[in-house]
């Protein structure tokens, strides 16, 4: 079994900063590709950034410049450095993981989602 835990959201306004963290925990063999979505209420989930097991990163348009995604392979931990927030960055965001088990055996996980929400 493997969890992720996901902390650091919070209220804050427009212009200041966040750092989500999501920690990887239980039975890994090791983690492929890591990421963040979030989904703000009435709408989809949606693409955040994405960051490779080599560091190779992608990014939604929306947050292209301000967000920064980056992963501590040893601590299994993935990270969203979140600059310049506006009002409709609001929503809960979901850490993911494409883990390969102990079985050898690869899934995908999502943490529990935090509340991001910032004012204007």
């Amino acid at each position: 079994q493997v969890q992720l835990v996901g902390s650091g959201g919070g209220l804050v306004q427009a212009g200041e900063s966040l750092r989500l963290s999501c920690a990887a925990s239980g039975s890994i063999f090791s983690i492929n590709a890591m990421g963040w979505y979030r989904q703000a209420p009435g709408k989809q989930r949606e693409l955040v950034a994405t960051i490779t097991s080599g560091g190779t990163t992608n990014y939604a348009d929306s947050v292209k410049g301000r967000f920064t995604i980056s992963r501590d392979n040893a601590r299994n931990t993935v990270y969203l450095q979140m600059n310049s927030l506006k009002p409709g960055d609001t929503a809960v965001y979901y850490c993911n993981a494409r883990v390969v088990t102990t079985t050898l055996n690869e899934y995908t996980y999502w943490g529990q989602g935090t509340q991001v929400t910032v004012s204007s």
